[in-house]
């Protein structure tokens, strides 16, 4: 594990259920990809709202962070991120990868190389990423591959489908997340299955509201 590696494993590793549902947002999305805020908009959001700590994951791109000064902004603090689209057994997966170099030629690779690839669902579908190469990319780029919304995965098992992916590589699991809206029309497993899972593989756990407005929090 290099040192950007370790940086980023320890202060996932540090945030706790409490930080995630007053003060940290670690999934949101803003108009780079399907959201409907700049980066810069988010950035007042979160302030205003008083976060603390936040990353904005948007689908196959990181172009938020690149073509803005974002990450130059103190309060609150802002680690790079993304939200990769993989298949993985017949089953549509979303990876986060976090703290990752966003000018990594091998995670820029994998990225959108159009708009409508980080918003429409229907091209979207159509990827071909693979989680062992997506996971690769995100290590290379000195990130942690962490799996989105697990509960809303359609796997009989999901045990099992997660420890699958730990054998790819996956350093942790979205453990804190309110499954509103379409996520919970299609959430197939109980969040508290997720926690559980996440303990046994010894994941790190993390959390984010998914939010493609102002920032909502993962309350209900």
């Amino acid at each position: 594990m290099n040192e950007q590696n370790k940086n980023i494993t320890e202060l996932l590793s540090s945030l706790t259920r409490n930080d995630f549902e007053n003060c940290v947002d670690l999934h949101i999305h803003s108009n780079f990809s399907d959201g409907k805020l700049s980066p810069e908009e988010l950035i007042r959001d979160a302030k205003n709202k008083g976060y603390k700590l936040i990353a904005i994951s948007d689908h196959n791109t990181v172009e938020a962070y690149k073509k803005t000064d974002i990450l130059n902004n103190e309060n609150p603090e802002v680690i790079t991120a993304i939200e990769f689209d993989c298949w993985y057994k017949g089953v549509l997966v979303h990876l986060l990868g976090y703290g990752i170099d966003v000018y990594n030629n091998e995670l820029l690779s994998f990225c959108a190389k159009t708009k409508k690839e980080t918003e429409a669902d229907i091209i979207r579908l159509l990827n071909h990423r693979h989680p062992k190469d997506v996971i690769k990319a995100i290590h290379k780029a000195g990130g942690l591959a962490v799996l989105a919304h697990p509960a809303c995965y359609w796997a009989i098992n999901l045990d099992s489908f997660v420890k699958g992916l730990v054998k790819l590589g996956l350093d942790g699991i979205e453990v804190f997340y309110p499954y509103r809206r379409h996520r919970g029309i299609i959430k197939f497993h109980k969040a508290s299955t997720v926690k559980k899972i996440g303990e046994k593989y010894n994941l790190i756990m993390t959390g984010g509201s998914d939010s493609h407005g102002e920032i909502e929090g993962i309350k209900h």
